[in-house]
């Protein structure tokens, strides 16, 4: 047990714990009975707010933990991650401001709400909630193998259920304090979360090259571990240069992912909470800043392959976790007390989203599935109150979904989760532009999107891992089969099936509304909304006011 590091993981734990509970009086209504208080902070939240909730909403403990062990295991595929952080910024600067008009005016607190307004369809607005839940759940997953690397790097490594304790103790305390203070907790955390991590690599990437040999021995030493050959498959672990197999691979994963950051929930929950169109401009504008911490901490999965790090054996299955790589390279390459500060900040780093994540869940189950289907005179106090045992279920349904089922599955899992929320691009995204798509054609289009997504996925194996099946999600251009014909029959150049699948979708999409429309008389549905709607801001007259119905 590592005592030291131990100490102050809990000090700061417990300064987070007090900030959560104490939150909910931050800035709070009379009554925190109303979505548009619990769920969104009361549509109130300025620059600064805004870009620490974001931001940690965005950069994840999955960022601080496998990005840079994905390079440490494969070398330069782990950057893909940098280029997509900084496209997706500017991708989406006026799609997210149309729908934080759209969603004020309307009240609307999920993408889906938006759905049902624009097209009429409790159907297309249930299968992008039921959509966001599932693409949202092993992501929450994904916050506990950070914060479980970091508990077994200080000594908890134990097998069975006792390994799992700490884990559990921790989202209890994590639990409570969302279910009384709602997104406030999770925004004044923010700061505290974002200032650590912020200190910790900037020490890092200072310390590790001066203790190391400087950039040009830890560049030197990753070539040489990642072009040596790997047993299990015969080729080689990776590179630092990206390949003709997988550049393809590297631009559709990175444009792809951009294009699915602002469309999984949580992100939408961080926008829908700021105070007006000006602050996400800033905010915008701001967040690939970011990006220069990203960057910076991939390169620490180099820096772990010149300390000569290795993972720590996981006792419950047996196998290294090469989730532990950050946290093992703190632990041998600083001191015991600087260690603790880098453990705080990557546990802290995975309670922030996970907070959000849980909270977008459950207002998508309660405004979309809940209200929509099983009461439907739901109040606004009912919508609150289910909203918060949602919450409660969704964090230890993902607790669960650690303790039975293998961490490295979850991280499979997470690729799974990106094709399938970018299958809610055209009903959510083009829609804040068109209604030309027909309501029809995108249930069709998600269907085809989403059911070719899962075969080529299923098609994919792993040999490194063993998994014959869902062992990626970068497919072989010669495996694309479309009823019989191979189209690239023969080359080994890898895609995202992310964006493959996208393709499908919106193919199918355009092809079935032009059809429909040679029918003439059917209808695509009311819309519920107006022009002016997506363009009205904070100081507006006759603005909705926020917490009513």
């Amino acid at each position: 047990m590592q005592w030291t590091e131990l100490i102050i993981f809990v000090l700061l734990f417990g300064l987070v714990t007090v900030m959560g509970f104490v939150a909910a009086r931050w800035r709070a209504a009379e009554s925190l009975d109303h979505l548009d208080e619990w769920g969104l902070g009361g549509r109130k939240f300025g620059s600064w707010i805004t870009w620490f909730l974001v931001g940690g909403d965005l950069y994840t403990a999955y960022t601080f933990v496998a990005v840079p062990a994905l390079l440490f295991g494969a070398g330069a595929m782990g950057f893909f991650a940098l280029p997509y952080t900084i496209i997706a910024y500017p991708l989406v600067f006026l799609p997210v401001l149309r729908l934080w008009s759209v969603s004020r005016a309307r009240g609307y607190v999920t993408p889906a709400d938006f759905v049902r307004g624009r097209y009429g369809s409790p159907i297309l607005a249930l299968l992008v909630a039921i959509t966001g839940i599932v693409a949202t759940m092993p992501y929450i997953a994904l916050q506990l193998v950070g914060l479980e690397a970091v508990l077994r790097s200080m000594g908890f490594n134990a097998a069975g259920f006792l390994g799992h304790l700490p884990l559990l103790i921790a989202f209890i305390i994590l639990a409570l304090y969302t279910y009384q203070s709602g997104l406030r907790a999770p925004a004044l955390i923010a700061f505290v979360k974002d200032i650590l991590i912020y200190i910790v690599i900037l020490v890092a990437v200072i310390y590790l090259p001066a203790k190391l040999g400087g950039w040009d021995a830890i560049f030197g030493a990753a070539e040489d571990k990642l072009t040596a050959e790997n047993p299990k498959t015969g080729a080689p672990f990776g590179d630092i240069l990206l390949n003709s197999n997988n550049q393809l691979q590297y631009a559709t994963l990175a444009l792809g992912s951009a294009m699915a950051l602002f469309l999984y929930p949580h992100s939408v929950t961080g926008v829908l909470a700021s105070r007006g169109r000006d602050v996400l401009k800033r905010n915008m504008s701001a967040l690939p800043a970011y990006s220069l911490l990203l960057g910076l901490l991939a390169l620490l999965g180099f820096a772990a392959i010149a300390a000569g790090v290795t993972p720590l054996t996981n006792n419950a299955t047996g196998r290294p976790d090469t989730n532990t790589i950050i946290p093992e390279l703190f632990n041998t390459q600083f001191p015991s007390w600087f260690a603790g500060i880098a453990f705080a900040a990557i546990g802290i780093g995975a309670l922030v989203p996970a907070a959000i994540m849980s909270i977008a869940a459950a207002n998508l189950w309660t405004r979309n599935i809940y209200k929509e289907y099983i009461r439907k005179n739901a109040t606004p106090k009912d919508e609150a109150k289910q909203a918060k045992v949602a919450s409660l279920v969704v964090k230890f349904g993902a607790v669960l979904f650690i303790v039975v089922i293998d961490p490295q599955y979850a991280i499979d899992l997470q690729l799974i989760g990106g094709v399938i929320i970018l299958q809610t691009l055209p009903a959510v995204a083009i829609a804040l532009y068109t209604k030309w798509l027909h309501r029809w054609a995108l249930i069709a289009g998600w269907a085809v999107g989403m059911g070719w997504g899962m075969v080529l996925l299923y098609q994919i194996p792993n040999p490194a891992s063993g998994r014959m099946h869902f062992g990626g999600s970068a497919l072989a251009l010669d495996k694309l089969n479309i009823f019989g014909w191979v189209p690239f029959d023969g080359s080994k150049v890898q895609i995202y099936v992310g964006f493959v699948a996208l393709i499908a979708n919106l193919l199918v999409a355009v092809i079935v509304t032009l059809i429909i429309r040679r029918m003439k008389n059917v209808s695509n549905g009311d819309d519920d909304t107006m022009g002016d709607d997506y363009h009205v801001d904070e100081h507006d007259e006759n603005l909705r006011p926020i917490a009513v119905h």
